[in-house]
C-alpha cells in the first residue's frame, strides 16, 4: 500500500511541477521576480523538516499521511475553480506553492520512517529499493503526462491530475493496518525539545552522523553543478531541447535500474564499497561533462555518463537510507530522517548563491568544475569511516535516549 502511495502521489506532483511555472508565465504573465519567488516560497517548508519529523514520532504516522494528502489535494483544487471563475492570482499560486510544500515534507517524514515498521529488517534494503525504482518510474512517467496534460488542457486544469493523485494516495494509506508505537509522544516533552533529543541522538551514532554528513556535502556539491548544468547542455554545447530530453530519459532509466539492483549489488559487494561507490562516481562522472564539446557523439557520452552516475546514485541510495533506517532506534525515526532532509535540502539555496558568485569571477566551465571537485569531499569522510569495511547492514547500536545523555 505504501508503495501504490508513494508511485501515484509522485506521478501526480511531477505533473504540477511543470503546471505550475508554466500557468504563472504562460497564462498570468508572472515576472521573472514573481517566478523566482513562486519557485522559492515551494521550498521554503524545507526549512521545517525539523518539525515535521518530531511530529511524525510524536504522533502515528498514517494520520499525517492522510492528512497531508487531503491538504494538498484542497490546494490543487483551487486553482482550476479560480480559472475558471477568472479570479486566478500569481499570490494564489504562491499560497498553493507554500502547502504543497508543507504537504510534502509532512508526508515524507512520515512515509519515511513508517516503511521501517512495516517490514522486517532482513527484507528492508529489498522495500527501499522497490520504493526507489517506482518512485523514478514515476516520476518520469508524470513529467512526461504533465507535459501531454498541459499542452492538451491548459496549466490549470492539469493540475487537477495531481489532486487526483493526492486522492488516490490518502485511499491507498487508508487501506493500510499496521500498529504503531509513538514513543517520543509518552515522554510529554514539549516540541521543541524533542528536535534537541532528536538531534543529539544522531549526532552520537556515528554511523549516521557520518553517512548524513556526506550526503550534505553532496548536495552542495551537485546543486552548484545543478544551478548552472542545463545552461551549459543547451547554450555552451548545443544541445537540442529534444536531445536533451533524450539525455534525461536515459539517465533515468539507469536510476530505476540502479534501485532495483542495488540490494544484489550490496550482497556482492557490501553495503559500505555500495555506499562509497556511488558517492565516487559522482564526481567522476563530470569528467565527460568537462571535456565535452558540441556534436552527437558527445550528446551519447553524455547520456551513458549520466545513466550511469544515476545508477550507482540510487544503488547507492537505497543502501545508506537502508542502514539509517536499520540502525535508528524507533522512537528517532522520523527525526533522524528530518534531519537529513534539512541539512540536504538546506545545502541547495546557498550552493546556487555559490555557484552565482564563482562565475562571475570564473567561467561557466570552471564553476562547474567546483562544484565537481566539492563532491570528493563525501568521499573522503566515508572512506575515513568504519563504513568502508562495512559488509552487512550492522545491528542497531544501543545509544542512551538524548535527553539522558544530556544532564549526565
Amino acid at each position: 500500500m505504501l508503495l501504490g502511495s508513494e508511485a501515484v502521489s509522485l506521478s501526480g506532483s511531477a505533473v504540477s511541477t511543470l503546471a505550475l511555472p508554466a500557468l504563472a508565465v504562460l497564462e498570468l504573465h508572472a515576472s521573472t521576480t514573481e517566478v523566482a519567488v513562486l519557485a522559492f516560497l515551494g521550498q521554503l517548508p524545507n526549512a521545517f523538516a525539523l518539525w515535521a519529523g518530531a511530529l511524525s514520532d510524536r504522533h502515528p504516522k498514517r494520520p499525517q499521511l492522510i492528512a497531508s494528502d487531503l491538504a494538498a489535494a484542497g490546494a490543487l483544487v483551487t486553482i482550476p475553480a479560480a480559472a475558471v471563475a477568472g479570479a486566478l492570482t500569481v499570490g494564489q499560486l504562491c499560497v498553493v506553492a507554500i502547502v504543497l510544500g508543507a504537504a510534502k515534507v509532512v508526508h515524507d517524514a512520515a512515509a519515511i520512517s513508517l516503511l521501517p515498521a512495516l517490514v522486517q529488517p532482513a527484507r528492508l534494503h529489498d522495500a527501499n529499493a522497490k520504493l526507489g525504482a517506482a518512485s523514478a518510474v514515476a516520476d518520469s512517467a508524470g513529467t512526461n503526462a504533465g507535459a501531454a496534460l498541459v499542452s492538451a488542457v491548459g496549466p490549470a486544469h492539469s493540475v487537477l491530475a495531481d489532486a487526483v493523485s493526492f486522492l488516490a494516495s490518502a485511499a491507498f494509506v487508508w487501506r493500510m493496518r499496521i500498529p504503531e508505537t509513538t514513543t517520543a509522544a509518552r515522554t510529554r516533552t514539549g516540541l521543541a525539545r524533542d528536535i534537541a533529543d532528536g538531534l543529539r541522538y544522531v549526532t552520537r551514532q556515528p554511523t549516521i552522523r557520518t553517512v548524513i554528513a556526506a550526503l550534505s556535502t553532496l548536495s552542495f556539491g551537485l546543486a552548484v553543478m545543478n544551478t548552472y548544468w542545463a545552461y551549459y547542455l543547451l547554450d555552451r554545447l548545443s544541445v537540442s531541447p529534444s536531445a536533451f530530453g533524450v539525455i534525461m530519459g536515459i539517465g533515468g532509466a539507469g536510476g530505476v535500474a540502479g534501485a532495483l539492483l542495488a540490494p544484489r549489488i550490496a550482497a556482492r559487494i557490501g553495503i559500505g564499497p555500495t555506499i562509497i561507490v556511488g558517492f565516487a562516481v559522482s564526481p567522476l562522472a563530470q569528467v565527460p561533462l568537462l571535456c565535452a564539446g558540441p556534436g552527437p557523439r558527445w550528446q551519447i557520452v553524455l547520456a551513458v555518463t549520466l545513466a550511469v552516475q544515476l545508477f550507482w546514485a540510487t544503488a547507492s541510495g537505497t543502501s545508506q537510507r537502508s542502514l539509517r533506517q536499520t540502525l535508528c532506534d524507533p522512537a528517532f525515526q522520523g527525526r533522524m530522517q528530518s534531519a537529513s532532509t534539512t541539512l540536504t535540502a538546506g545545502a541547495r539555496p546557498p550552493a546556487a548563491v555559490t555557484a552565482g558568485g564563482l562565475v562571475l569571477l570564473l567561467d561557466v566551465r570552471a564553476t562547474l568544475a567546483v562544484g565537481a571537485l566539492l563532491q570528493v569531499v563525501p568521499v573522503v569522510l566515508l572512506l575515513a569511516s568504519p563504513i568502508r569495511a562495512m559488509r552487512k547492514i550492522p545491528a542497531r547500536a544501543v545509544v542512551p535516549p538524548a535527553h539522558e545523555g544530556a544532564t549526565s
